[in-house]
């Protein structure tokens, strides 16, 4: 069983790497985008767990250690 997890900055939070990568594609020519946002994607292989344990170690996973919940959200799929 394999968690894919998903971790972005809150709105309102300053973000210079996705402001650089909006210029480096402006930069390529390529018009009609809008503001950037970048984030992480982690995969965690889960071994074989049931999917409520497995909800419950990838929930405090990200709670405290992947994730910093004062600036960043997070979301994750068991599959």
């Amino acid at each position: 069983m394999k968690a894919h997890i998903k971790i972005t900055l809150k709105t309102g939070v300053l973000d210079p790497q996705g402001k650089a990568i909006e210029g480096a594609i402006k930069g390529l020519g390529i018009g009609g985008i809008g503001e950037v946002r970048q984030g992480k994607y982690i995969e965690v292989d889960l071994g074989d767990t049931s999917t409520s344990a497995a909800k419950d170690v990838v929930e405090r996973m990200c709670r405290d250690l992947l994730a910093n919940t004062v600036i960043e959200n997070y979301s994750y799929e068991i599959g």
